[in-house]
C-alpha cells in the first residue's frame, strides 16, 4: 500500500474526516486532500503528527515508498 492509501485507510477506520485530520496536524483541509490523493507530500513534522494522531510509526505511513 502506498502512502496515500495508507493515511485515507487509517483515516476512515478511525472514523475522521479530512477536514478533522487536517486540523488536528495543522495544515488547511486542502493540503491535507492533496497528501490524500498524491499531488502533495507532508512536510516530516507532519508525518511525525499524522503518525502520533493513529498511533503508527513514521515508517509505517511510508511503507513501500520509493526514496
Amino acid at each position: 500500500m502506498n502512502f496515500e492509501k495508507t493515511i485515507k485507510e487509517l483515516r476512515k477506520q478511525s472514523g475522521y474526516t479530512q477536514a478533522f485530520v487536517a486540523e488536528k496536524i495543522g495544515v488547511r483541509q486542502s493540503s491535507y486532500n492533496k497528501y490524500e490523493s498524491g499531488k502533495s507530500r507532508p512536510e516530516y513534522e507532519n508525518l511525525i503528527k499524522l503518525s502520533k494522531l493513529y498511533d503508527v510509526s513514521v515508517d509505517y505511513l511510508l511503507e513501500n515508498e520509493e526514496i
